[in-house]
């Protein structure tokens, strides 16, 4: 059912009358409309997006950071978020263009890490304050990962526990001042004729962009829509990050954080639920009871991806050699205990 337009005297006086109101899909978090503005290049009409941060705990900072960060990311030389057209803070609404959304392409994680190298590099030292820092896992995530270890009858490494700190410790002082979307999922990409835009800033912060390039690996974490592409892809899109990374910035992406941010999203028991449930309850020790589906794959789907790709990862590692043993150790105990799991999708729906 289509719910009330919100667009107030202030929206109206700056924009125009809204016309062909039409509700979008979105979040509870949030009401989208569809509408058509008056162009002020001449006398027809153009599409233009309406959104509502509806009442709610968080709404005030929610809606503060996708202000903040849309205005950072408008810096970007080549487009990469749609253009804030007006904002109305009393009523937490915003209007930004419209714009069309093509069928991605098989290989759309290649123009996907472009764009998201150019939105990291908009922001710098100067923003700092503008958005929060993002936050890595903490002591209470080791311990939940540790436990299942234990549970699902893994062998545990003396020195895994003492690398889990040491990781946490480096993802919680990682450099870095690029603009985090926080959410950069399929859904929140749009892939237009001009190339690849984001949308749905809420979670924005500012931190390492290491951290989200890792989404490509670690199959999205924080997203209903999981995908695992296949290394030769995997090495093209993380190629497109650096050149446009280098060309935005004239520096080198820091890639030997790569392996710390997968693992940080690894140990998360809250990037196997949705945001509404992230509450401070144990994920991880829910999974030797039960699988719940969450968008395209279940829990234990999601884990099982996530310690294959550490496992892989971390052969090798001087700093994660333990850690390496107990993902793999992890991995093969769930496919023994649950043969049945199926790989997450290679394709996004």
């Amino acid at each position: 059912m289509d719910t009330p337009l919100k667009f107030g005297d202030v929206l109206r006086t700056r924009l125009g009358p809204p016309t062909g109101v039409r509700s979008l899909s979105s979040s509870p978090r949030s009401q989208v409309w569809r509408v058509e503005l008056p162009d002020t290049a001449g006398d027809g009409l153009r599409p233009a997006v309406v959104k509502h941060l509806v009442d709610g705990p968080g709404a005030d900072e929610r809606y503060a950071r996708e202000v903040a960060a849309l205005g950072i990311a408008a810096r970007a030389q080549v487009p990469v978020v749609p253009r804030l057209l007006a904002t109305d803070p009393e009523q937490r609404v915003l209007v930004l263009d419209h714009l069309d959304h093509r069928t991605p392409a098989p290989d759309w994680i290649v123009p996907y890490a472009e764009a998201l190298a150019r939105l990291h590099a908009t922001a710098g030292p100067r923003d700092a304050g503008l958005l929060p820092r993002w936050q890595g896992p903490g002591t209470a995530d080791i311990a939940s990962f540790l436990a299942l270890a234990v549970t699902l009858g893994a062998v545990v490494p003396g020195g895994a526990s003492g690398e889990l700190e040491a990781l946490v410790h480096r993802l919680d002082r990682a450099p870095g001042h690029a603009l985090l979307h926080g959410d950069p999922c399929p859904g929140n990409d749009l892939h237009t004729v001009e190339g690849v835009r984001f949308v749905d800033f809420e979670q924005a912060s500012l931190g390492s962009g290491v951290m989200e390039l890792a989404y490509l690996r670690m199959g999205f974490p924080t997203c209903w829509c999981v995908t695992s592409a296949a290394e030769p892809l995997l090495a093209r899109a993380e190629a497109a990050y650096r050149a446009a990374w280098r060309a935005a910035t004239g520096s080198e992406p820091e890639e030997d954080r790569l392996v710390d941010a997968c693992a940080g999203w690894l140990i998360r028991g809250d990037a196997l639920v949705q945001r509404a449930h992230r509450d401070g309850t144990d994920h991880l020790a829910r999974v030797p009871d039960e699988d719940w589906t969450w968008g395209t794959a279940s829990a234990r789907q999601r884990l099982v991806h996530r310690l294959g790709v550490v496992g892989g990862l971390t052969a090798g590692d001087s700093r994660l050699g333990a850690v390496h043993a107990l993902t793999v150790s992890m991995r093969d105990r769930m496919l023994i205990r649950w043969p049945a799991l199926l790989p997450v999708p290679t394709r996004r729906p």
